[in-house]
């Protein structure tokens, strides 16, 4: 084994360098092996992981409620979010102001 006091701070940076992947790589590989395993026994038991545990119900947003409207067609609303369409800019540049557009 290596006397550590010896090494320079430069060879301690890469030697900690090399544990942390070295510990990672470890994790990993044993992470996987336990997946493993745990899928053998489930299969033993004629189920699937997915079967047992469900997979992971996917994010979804609520959507958002319209924050500006159209004064000239006010079934073109925009919730604030995004890029701009084409009639807040125009209104925007015609000198009105998001304020004048809310609903």
């Amino acid at each position: 084994m290596t006397d550590l006091s010896t090494l320079s701070l430069d060879e301690l940076k890469k030697l900690q360098k090399d544990v942390s992947k070295a510990i990672e790589s470890y994790e990993e590989r044993a992470r996987k092996k336990a997946l493993a395993e745990a899928e053998a026994v489930v299969r033993q038991h004629g189920f699937t992981i997915d079967q047992l545990f469900g997979k992971a119900p996917k994010a979804t947003r609520a959507p958002v409620a319209p924050k500006y409207a159209n004064p000239n067609d006010p079934s073109q609303t925009w919730s604030g979010r995004g890029r701009k369409p084409r009639w807040i800019i125009e209104e925007l540049e015609s000198g009105k102001t998001l304020e004048d557009l809310s609903i």
